[in-house]
C-alpha cells in the first residue's frame, strides 16, 4: 500500500533531505508521491530500498532496521498510537496480538478497495511467539516478501523501548522456507532477549509499567498468610458449588478477597469453576450460532458439534463426524487442516472459508462465506473449539450472501461493526477522494511552477531580471545613469550580398547558428545582450549591474565571437563567415522603452561611438576605441595600435585592435571544460 512507500519517502526526506529523495526516486523510476489506500507493486518498495542502499552507501540490513524504527514512529504520528498501545500489557502480549491488528487493518483496507473496485488484498506478515524458561522469546516471522526480515527488529525494538521501557536484542537463529504453512513463504526465527531500563530519570515511569506491577503482585501474594489464602479458596469453592451461588452474599465474598491481603487488593487471580456446566446443549448451540467443535480422528479434523446458524448455511455439518476440511479451507494463518498445526498458531485469529463445491446450489452463485474467530484447545476432551463470527465488512457483503442481521447473535459485535462500518466507509471514501484531489492539485501546481519558470526565463531573456520583476509588480521602471560601461557591436561582413544570393531560410539558419553560440558566450562572460537587429549583435558590460571588470568581460566575449564565427559557414561561398567587432567604453543612460513590447535600451554618445568602431572595423578583427584601450591596458590583453582614422561624425580618432588574452586559453574563452 501507498502508506509504506509514503513512510519510506518521509524517512529519506526527513533524515537525508529532498535532494536525496529526488535522486533516489529518479534512479528507482517511481513517482514522487503515493496515495494511502492505493495498491502498488512490491517491486516499487524493493527498488526504493535497493537504490537507497546504493545511494546512502549502507548495507541493506541497516537500512531496513532504520526503516523499521522510523515506521513505528510514522504509524504513531499517523493516528495508530492508541491502537498500538492497547495491544498488550507486555512485549509478549504485544507481539502475540500483532496478527489481530493486521486482521483488523485488512478489513479496513479491503473494504476501501472493494469500494473502489480494487481486487487486491492486504498481504500482511504473520507472527508467532514462544516463551523460553530463561525469560527470552522465540519470535517466528512469516512473510511472502523475502529479504525484508530486518525491518522486524527495528519495529519491535522501537515498540519495546517506547511502550514497555525495555531494550531488546534480536538475532536470527533460523531462516528457512516455510514448511508448516501452505505455499512457499519465508520463515525467520528471532531470539529476543530483554533488558529493562533502570535509569534514575525513568525509574518513576518504569515503576508503573506492566512488568513492574506483575513483580509487585508476586511480592504481595508471597506476603499473604498461606493458611488464610487456602482457607479463602476453600470458602470460595464451597460457594461456587452451591445451586445458586449468586443468592449468597456475593459482595461479602469480594470483600473477603480484598481484606485477605490486610487491606491490599489481591492481584493474583485464581478463577473459580462450577462442578458442572449450567447450560444445556440446545441453548449453547443457539446462543453461539457460529461455533464448531472438532477432534482428531485418523489424522483428520472431525466435527463433533456446530452452532445452528453455521448448520443452516452449511447443511453438511448436521452430519456429525464429517471431515471439517471437506467443507472449509483455512485462509489465515495458512496452515494444514490438522490439530497439531492449528495448535502451533493457537493464539492467532483463524479465518475459515466455505468450499464452493460443497455448498448448496443456492449458495454456489454467491460469494463464499468467511468465518473469523479463535481456537480453544480443550485438553480434557481432546477437542478443539472454534468460536467465530461471519467475516462481513459491509451491508452489501451481507446482502450478497443473502444473509440478515438476525442470523448473527444479538451479543455478537459483528452486528454493530457492519452497521457502523457504513458510516466509516463513507468517511474513508471522502478522505480518499480528498487525498486524490490533493495529489492532482500538487501535480497541477508543479506543472504551473514549471510553466512559470519557462515564462520567467523568456521574460528575463528580453529584460534584466530586476527590471522584469518591477514590471510584474506593476511598478514604474525609472531610467538609470551609468558612469562607465563597455558596449560592443558586431555585424557580418558582406551580409547584404549574402542575402541577395541566398534563400531567406538559409539566412535564418546561418544567423540562428551564429547567435546561439553568441548567446551562450553572454552567459559564460556575464555580459548583457541588449538586442539583435538583422546581422547586428549588441552587448554591454557593467549594465544593468555595475561591475569594475566590465571592459575585461566584453573583451573576452569579443574574442569568443571571433572564434565562434569560424565555425559558421557562409551559405554562398561555403567558407567560414567573417564578422567585424567594435568596442567603446563610456557613460550611458539606460531605461525601459514601450509598454506593449517593452525593451531595455541604452542611450548616449557611447552607443554611437561603439557602433562607429564596428562599422569602421576590419573583418575578423576587434576594433577598440582609446577609452576601451585604456581600460584594458594593464589587464593581460595583447593589443596593437591601428593609429588615427577618420570616423564619420567624430572626426579623427586614435584606435587599436585587440589580439588575445595573454592568460586565458581558447577553452577558457569559449567556456569549455
Amino acid at each position: 500500500y501507498g502508506f509504506i512507500n509514503t513512510c519510506l519517502k518521509s524517512l529519506v526526506v526527513e533524515k537525508y533531505g529532498e535532494e536525496t529523495w529526488e535522486k533516489l526516486r529518479l534512479q528507482a523510476g517511481v513517482q514522487d508521491s503515493f496515495l494511502t489506500f492505493e495498491v502498488y507493486k512490491d517491486e516499487i518498495t524493493m527498488q526504493l530500498v535497493d537504490k537507497a542502499c546504493k545511494i546512502l552507501g549502507l548495507p541493506a540490513d541497516l537500512v531496513l532496521r532504520e526503516f523499521g524504527e522510523y515506521f513505528f514512529e510514522f504509524c504513531k504520528r499517523s493516528g495508530y498510537d492508541h491502537m498500538l498501545r492497547t495491544l498488550g500489557g507486555n512485549l509478549y502480549e504485544f507481539i502475540e496480538n500483532l496478527d489481530a491488528l493486521h486482521s483488523y487493518l485488512s478489513l479496513s483496507y479491503q473494504a476501501i478497495l472493494f469500494l473502489f473496485v480494487f481486487p487486491q488484498e492486504m498481504n500482511a506478515p504473520s507472527f508467532r511467539v514462544q516463551k523460553n524458561e530463561d525469560g527470552s522469546m522465540h519470535l517466528h516471522y512469516y512473510s511472502d516478501r523475502r529479504g525484508l526480515c530486518h525491518i522486524v527488529p527495528g519495529i519491535i525494538g522501537a515498540a519495546a523501548l517506547d511502550f514497555f521501557n525495555i531494550e531488546i536484542s534480536m538475532e536470527i537463529v533460523n531462516q528457512t522456507e516455510e514448511e508448516e504453512r501452505t505455499g512457499k513463504k519465508e520463515h525467520i526465527v528471532f531470539l529476543v532477549t530483554q533488558t529493562p531500563v533502570f535509569s534514575y530519570k525513568e525509574r518513576n515511569k518504569f515503576s508503573s509499567s506492566p512488568q513492574y506491577l506483575a513483580d509487585s503482585e508476586k511480592q504481595i501474594e508471597n506476603q499473604l498468610n498461606k493458611e488464610d489464602l487456602e482457607k479463602a479458596k476453600d470458602t470460595i469453592r464451597d460457594r461456587g458449588s452451591s445451586v445458586c451461588p449468586v443468592k449468597k452474599s456475593h459482595w461479602k465474598t469480594i470483600r473477603g478477597i480484598i481484606t485477605l491481603g490486610k487491606g491490599k487488593l489481591l492481584r493474583g487471580f485464581d478463577p473459580v469453576y462450577p462442578k458442572s456446566l449450567w447450560i444445556d446443549t440446545k441453548t449453547f448451540c443457539n446462543g453461539l450460532p457460529f461455533h464448531m467443535v472438532f477432534d482428531k480422528e485418523v489424522g483428520q479434523a472431525c466435527v463433533k458439534q456446530a452452532g445452528v446458524s453455521i448448520q443452516k448455511i452449511v447443511p453438511g455439518l448436521q452430519t456429525m463426524g464429517i471431515c471439517l476440511d471437506h467443507y472449509f479451507s483455512i485462509v489465515h494463518p495458512e496452515v494444514p487442516f490438522t490439530i497439531s498445526s492449528i495448535q502451533k498458531f493457537i493464539n492467532s485469529q483463524f479465518v475459515f472459508q466455505t468450499r464452493r463445491e460443497m455448498m448448496p446450489e443456492s449458495w454456489k452463485q454467491r460469494p463464499m462465506l468467511e468465518l473469523r474467530g479463535q481456537m480453544i484447545w480443550m485438553e480434557s476432551l481432546q477437542c478443539m473449539l472454534y468460536l467465530c463470527s461471519p467475516l462481513l465488512r459491509t451491508l452489501h457483503e451481507l446482502e450478497e450472501r443473502q444473509m440478515h442481521i438476525a442470523d448473527i447473535a444479538p451479543h455478537d459485535v459483528t452486528r454493530d461493526l457492519i452497521l457502523l462500518n457504513q458510516q466509516r466507509l463513507a468517511e474513508m471514501e471522502l478522505s480518499n477522494q480528498l487525498e486524490r484531489k490533493k495529489e492532482e492539485l500538487r501535480i497541477l501546481s508543479k506543472h504551473l511552477e514549471e510553466e512559470k519558470k519557462k515564462t520567467e526565463a523568456l521574460l528575463y531573456a528580453m529584460l534584466p531580471q530586476h527590471v522584469a520583476n518591477q514590471l510584474k509588480e506593476g511598478k514604474r521602471v525609472e531610467a538609470g545613469e551609468f558612469k562607465e560601461c563597455t558596449i560592443l557591436f558586431s555585424d557580418v561582413v558582406t551580409f547584404t550580398n549574402i542575402c541577395a544570393q541566398c534563400e531567406p531560410i538559409q539566412i535564418v539558419l546561418m544567423l540562428r547558428h551564429l547567435y546561439l553560440q553568441f548567446d551562450r558566450l553572454t552567459t559564460v562572460h556575464d555580459v548583457y545582450k541588449v538586442e539583435t537587429i538583422g546581422d547586428a549583435y549588441m552587448v554591454v558590460g557593467g549594465v544593468p549591474v555595475p561591475v569594475p571588470t566590465h571592459a575585461e568581460r566584453v573583451a573576452n566575449f569579443a574574442l569568443g565571437m571571433i572564434i565562434a564565427a569560424k565555425g559558421v559557414q557562409n551559405p554562398v561561398s561555403g567558407n567560414p563567415i567573417q564578422i567585424r567587432v567594435g568596442i567603446h567604453t563610456g557613460p550611458v543612460l539606460a531605461g525601459v522603452v514601450g509598454e506593449k513590447m517593452p525593451r531595455y535600451c541604452l542611450f548616449g554618445d557611447t552607443v554611437n561611438i561603439a557602433s562607429r568602431m564596428e562599422s569602421h572595423g576590419v573583418p575578423s578583427k576587434i576594433h577598440l576605441s582609446s577609452s576601451a584601450y585604456q581600460c584594458l591596458k594593464y589587464k593581460n590583453f595583447e593589443m596593437t595600435e591601428r593609429g588615427e582614422i577618420e570616423v564619420k561624425g567624430k572626426g579623427k580618432m586614435h584606435t587599436y585592435f585587440l589580439i588575445r588574452n595573454k592568460t586565458a586559453t581558447e577553452n577558457d574563452i569559449m567556456g569549455r571544460p
